[in-house]
């Protein structure tokens, strides 16, 4: 990974967008298997339909996953050096997540220049899934 200079970084500037496929049943299975959570309502159609809703949906936690592949995609692991997000709707199979970010606040913490970044994603007709926020060491 190529080491980003973030030092000329302002408030309300922005962070490149990641934008992922849609997610599938396959997408779904296999998070599942990653992650050991196999509630049926991410997974089996029949379940998720005997429970009222009209088919299986995206874990939470995926979407989380998608928020920090954002942050460390663009800032590097490293120097990440907080990370909070809230859940603020279900991602439903077929919908195609697009994560964003802005710089809100530059300040220094402990002799350390950071960035604070709020992130937020999306589907493809803009509804927001989940909103996050990052805090970055700029060095």
């Amino acid at each position: 990974m190529t080491q980003r200079n973030l030092a000329g970084l302002k408030v309300g500037d922005s962070i490149p967008d990641l934008q992922l496929p849609a997610v599938s049943r396959r997408t779904l299975a296999v998070y599942a298997g990653a992650s050991g959570d196999h509630h049926p309502l991410h997974i089996d159609s029949d379940y998720a339909k005997e429970n009222g809703l009209g088919d299986v949906f995206a874990h939470g936690m995926l979407s989380a996953a998608y928020l920090g592949r954002l942050v460390t995609d663009w800032a590097g692991p490293a120097r990440l050096r907080g990370l909070k997000m809230r859940f603020t709707g279900i991602t439903h199979l077929y919908d195609e997540p697009r994560c964003t970010g802005r710089v809100t606040e530059c300040f220094e913490h402990g002799g350390e220049a950071r960035l604070r970044v709020e992130m937020q994603c999306v589907n493809q007709k803009g509804e927001q899934k989940i909103v996050g926020e990052a805090v970055v060491a700029v060095v």
